[in-house]
Parts: C-alpha cells; structure tokens; sequence
C-alpha cells in the first residue's frame, strides 16, 4: 500500500464502497427522521425523547456485552472457516443472555427520571424493545464483516435504515410521540430476515476458552460504552443543570456534526478485518495512515469552509429560523468532530484493531473527566455554549492521547 491510488484500489477491492454507501444511508436516514421528529413533535416531547435516546445509547453501547466487537476481532484473525462458525455461535449465544440482562437493567433505569418527567415510563418501554432488537441488528452486521461480505452488511443496514425511516415518517406524522417510538422500536428487527435466510439463529452451545476472548471483548464494549457515553453525556448534563428546551436546542446545533464522522467510519469500518490482520506489520500501518491523511484532511477543510461561511443558513434551512441563532456552538462542534475524525476515530480504531483496547478504556475514562469537570464549570455560565467547549475539549484531548498511545506501540514494531 504505497500509494493514494493502491489504497483506494484495495478499498474498492475489498468492497468498501458497499460499507460506505450503507453508512451514508443510514446517517441520512438519521439525519431526516432527526429532522422529522423535531418539526413534528412538540418541543417538550422531543426534549424528553432525547433524554431517553442517551440513556438507550448507554445501554446499547453494552450490547451482548460485547459479543458482536469479540467474534468480529477474533473471527477476522481466525484463519478456517470451522473456526469462524464456533466463535460465531459462541459469542451468539453467551451475547444473547447478557443482552436479556441488560434489558431489564435499563427498563429499571427508569426510576431515576418518572419523577421528573411523567410520560417518560412508555417511552423507556419502547425502547426495551428496541434494545433487544439491536443486539440481532448487531450480530448480523459483526457476522457479514467477519466473512468479508461487505456487499450483504450493506444490504441489512440499507433495509433497516430505509424502511426505519418510512415507518417514523409515517407513524410519526400520524400518532406523534407514540407513532415514532413504535417505528424505532419495530425497526432493527427487520434484521432478523437474514438471520432465517443464512439460518444464523444457533443456539448449540460451543465450549471455547473464554478467558482471552471475553476479556478483549468487555473491554471493547466499555470502551465503546465510556466513548458514546461523551456523546450522552452532554444531554444528560445539559437536562440536570438546565432543562428540556435547552436539550432540544443543542441537540439541534449537535445533529450535522456529529454526523461528519460517517466519512471516516465507513472507511475504517471496511479496512478493520484488514488492518486486524495486518497489525504486526510496521510499513503497511505507515501507509495506511498516510493515504488517510490524504484524503480526510482536504475534505476536512472543505467542510470547514462550507460551516463557516453558511451556518445560520445551514441550520435556518434544516430546522427552522427557530434554531437559527445556535451558529456559534454549531461551529464549535463543527471543528469538534472534524478534529475526531482526524484523530480520536483513526487512532481510537487503529488500536481496536491491533488489539490494544486497554489503551482505548484509559482514553475514554479520562476524557469523560475532562467532559464533566468542563461542563459544570461552564455551562452554568455560557449555557449550551458551554456544552460545546466542554465536548471540544473532551474529544480533543481523546484524539491526541489517542495518537500518543499508538505512536509508542508503532515504536515498538520497529
């Protein structure tokens, strides 16, 4: 991989384009359905919603406890095809119990916000629902990548994500609050058609040692957990120390942002099997990260320039002159996630891939503290504004320790 040219060939060789198309697809779906449920809901509800969401993202950040990260690490380095098969039916399995577990810790969950917000029990439920139906959503996706087949991983996350979307379109504009928590609730199990279709539902248990497996695994997922917990966070802070109206507000500024990163994951997404594979070896690693720069970095600057010069149109023509007026933290999460995705997305993944996942959970725990400490320090004083600064920090200090912790293990190659 010396060149630009033989990293994009070997990205479409490997069917990348199918991941990144897929991903695309599903942040605009995203994207839309954000877009829907914030001009058709009232903005009391939406708040509530969203304080829901982050808690679900929590708990599905824990999916399987980590079952679907596990088989596809240790299935992408397994060599034989029987040897994938026990590993998948292995972590199927054993994920699908801690998977139940989780479900009922997060319907209890509840308890700590029915005071506060009435209505807020049925929304928890839905989300129950749709919390088991991620784990198979999940299963299925980790299942295709292990078996380099990226073209059927695009084709479920295609279907979930579109007729996801026409069912909150159409169930939202009908029912309201109640019509979309039925769609996303219904929507991950459209999954499920892929599981009777290659008869992926297996439950014949399988001995393995568990030991390496499950610990590279609950690291994984907690991980995953401390990292998407920045992402919830922030709403979580912003409803204790303000309220629902100023959650909608940033969620709103927070939408396009957070989205950009699809860029990035989509590619990295493709490669990790590949670079799983190739950990150990020092000038493939060099280029990978080159070629990355080449192409991310132009792309960053372009996306910047767009943001800043157009902002309060940006946000005027997607949400309403209503959130015109969020320009500045905007902007700040803007140059937030362009910063990710040249350092805390390559470096956080690159490390997943060869296996030092430790480094991640160190990462992610300090950067959580940088989060906290920043924002009850500054959203009492610059409101949401606040908020923006404080996740600017957090991710930027994540990216940079990032890339210090993987220098000194690329060091080590040598």
């Amino acid at each position: 991989m010396k060149s630009l040219q033989e990293f994009l060939q070997n990205f479409f060789k490997n069917k990348g384009q199918y991941v990144f198309l897929s991903l695309l697809i599903a942040k605009v779906c995203g994207f839309i359905s954000s877009i829907v449920v914030v001009r058709m809901l009232p903005q009391s509800d939406f708040g509530m919603m969203t304080i829901v969401a982050s808690v679900f993202t929590v708990f599905a950040t824990f999916s399987g406890l980590g079952s679907s990260q596990g088989f596809l690490r240790f299935g992408a380095i397994a060599e034989q095809a029987e040897e994938k098969e026990k590993l998948h039916q292995h972590f199927f399995l054993q994920g699908f119990l801690y998977q139940l577990i989780l479900s009922v810790l997060f319907i209890l969950s509840s308890i700590f916000f029915v005071q506060k917000y009435g209505d807020v029990l049925l929304i928890f439920i839905f989300f129950t629902i749709r919390l088991i139906g991620f784990y198979f959503f999940n299963h299925i996706q980790s299942y295709f990548r292990v078996y380099h087949d990226n073209k059927n991983f695009a084709r479920v996350n295609n279907v979930v994500n579109v007729f996801g979307l026409i069912l909150i379109i159409i169930l939202t504009y009908f029912f309201g609050l109640k019509g979309y928590l039925l769609a996303i609730s219904l929507a991950p199990f459209l999954s499920l058609f892929w599981f009777f279709k290659y008869k992926i539902l297996n439950f014949q248990r399988i001995k393995l040692q568990k030991k390496e497996l499950w610990s590279y695994s609950f690291h994984a997922v907690f991980t995953a957990f401390l990292s998407d917990l920045l992402f919830s966070l922030d709403i979580l802070l912003l409803g204790f120390l303000l309220n629902e109206n100023a959650v909608a507000d940033y969620k709103v500024a927070i939408i396009l942002p957070s989205n950009l990163t699809f860029l990035a994951v989509s590619m990295l997404q493709a490669d990790f099997p590949k670079i799983a594979k190739n950990a150990h070896n020092q000038l493939f690693v060099k280029d990978y990260i080159s070629n990355y720069y080449k192409i991310f970095i132009p792309i960053c600057l372009v996306i910047f320039g767009v943001s800043f010069f157009f902002a309060k149109e940006i946000l005027t023509l997607f949400f309403s002159s209503q959130y015109a007026h969020e320009t500045q933290v905007f902007l700040i999460l803007v140059i937030t996630f362009l910063m990710n995705m040249l350092f805390r997305n390559l470096f956080g993944n690159l490390l997943s891939a060869v296996g030092e996942m430790k480094k991640n959970t160190i990462i992610s725990i300090f950067s959580l503290i940088v989060l906290a400490i920043s924002a009850f320090i500054l959203v009492p004083k610059f409101q949401i504004l606040g908020m923006g600064i404080s996740v600017f920090l957090a991710m930027s200090f994540s990216g940079f320790l990032g890339m210090f912790f993987f220098w000194k293990y690329f060091k080590k190659l040598g």
